[in-house]
């Protein structure tokens, strides 16, 4: 039999409003603690190194997704909407709403979209810089143009859209404890939820879109009916606000740095690197639970059955032991291998999209202006799992004839 260690534990709470604000030295100190730590808090094991973080993505057989990504466990309470059957499932019933969500996402399909959401990207960057040199990153970029592209592209109607940036926030809340942020914002939730629900019905996709194209799946055979709903909701979730706090974070680490920016003003190719760079850097989904599916040694630790295990993928993404200086936003490192959109058999399905997005974005920007440069201090937004910003006042230097 294996040799099993000790595991160690502390009382840092990963969902306190502290660790929200600037998880950087609890995470830190998680590392540091060892490859395994139990969180006394909430009774759960945690991974924050990259090596054993890595290998809690890849092993769904032995760490499961079924039981819930968050808190929650899906074996003993029952979840607040039905799981999501990209994120919240295993195979054999991941496989064929994973394969649907893939084939309408895949890089190949999505170039089709890249020339329309370009010239979108042009029209909101000639709108903010027409009106002065300030904007804020989110609110003016972020936040305004993955909801001028991408419900357009799932099928949905003009008006309600006001509804999916909250609708994200609380399904991203909920993967945390049920007191806190998540029992302040759940009284508000029904009309948005009821909102989110109604668009995911055949009727209300237009047609030719992705959303159409689920409901077609279904049609196929190649996934039940009662799926389709579902994996429309599910790609509503991924395609949106990772999004907003991936684009933020690009301009975020590029803030007052006119050598990397004149970097990519040269060399377009370099705009995929920075984007994963600064997904790297920020992790915007900064952690996810698996549930061991039997007793599992992850690093010489023994964990039993039937526990929970948070894989804190912020903490990974900077972790000396796997990146140089990881502290760094450098466009000459390769950010290949990070774990910020997950890893494995549930890596994000909306990775492309995010990443598309904010290419397309970034690139409007680089014709028009020489660099950009924070105007004020940012505001964070707090949120159970994503880490991202509410406010981030920048001033754009004019491009040079």
């Amino acid at each position: 039999m294996p040799h099993t260690i000790a595991v160690p534990e502390t009382d840092i709470d990963i969902f306190s409003e502290e660790y929200l604000r600037d998880p950087l030295p609890a995470q830190e100190e998680l590392r540091e603690i060892g490859p395994i730590v139990r969180l006394t808090r909430y009774d759960v094991y945690a991974c924050a190194r990259y090596e054993e973080v890595h290998r809690g993505l890849t092993d769904w057989q032995s760490l499961q997704s079924g039981a819930g990504v968050g808190l929650s466990d899906f074996l003993k309470e029952r979840p607040w909407r039905p799981p999501s059957l990209l994120l919240e499932a295993d195979p054999p019933r991941h496989d064929a709403p994973r394969h649907v969500g893939e084939r309408l996402l895949s890089p190949r399909r999505l170039r089709g979209m890249q020339d329309e959401w370009a010239r979108v990207a042009g029209e909101l960057a000639d709108e903010i810089l027409g009106a002065g040199d300030a904007f804020d990153a989110v609110l003016d970029i972020a936040q305004r143009f993955p909801l001028r592209v991408f419900p357009d592209a799932i099928g949905l109607g003009p008006h309600g859209r006001e509804h999916l940036l909250p609708y994200g926030d609380f399904a991203f809340n909920a993967f945390g404890p049920r007191e806190g942020i998540v029992e302040r914002l759940a009284p508000t939730m029904g009309p948005t939820v009821a909102w989110i629900d109604e668009q995911c019905a055949r009727e209300n996709l237009a047609p030719g879109s992705l959303g159409a194209e689920i409901w077609e799946s279904a049609d196929r055979g190649e996934i039940p009916p009662e799926q389709a709903p579902l994996i429309v909701r599910s790609l509503l979730t991924a395609g949106v606000d990772t999004t907003v706090t991936g684009i933020a974070a690009v301009l975020h680490a590029l803030a007052g740095d006119r050598v990397q920016w004149r970097m990519l003003q040269e060399d377009r190719s370099l705009l995929p690197r920075a984007f994963e760079e600064a997904v790297r850097l920020e992790s915007p989904v900064q952690a996810f639970f698996r549930t061991t599916t039997a007793p599992t040694t992850i690093a010489g630790v023994e964990i039993p059955a039937r526990e929970k295990v948070v894989l804190i993928l912020g903490a990974a993404n900077r972790d000396p032991r796997r990146w140089d200086a990881p502290e760094r936003f450098d466009l000459a490192r390769d950010p290949s291998g990070h774990v910020g959109f997950g890893m494995g058999l549930h890596q994000c399905v909306g990775q492309h999209v995010a990443r598309l997005e904010a290419t397309v974005m970034l690139g409007a920007l680089l014709d028009r202006v020489d660099g950009v440069d924070l105007a004020a201090r940012p505001v964070r937004h707090l949120n159970n799992t994503l880490r991202g910003w509410d406010s981030m006042p920048m001033r754009a230097e004019p491009r040079r004839a």
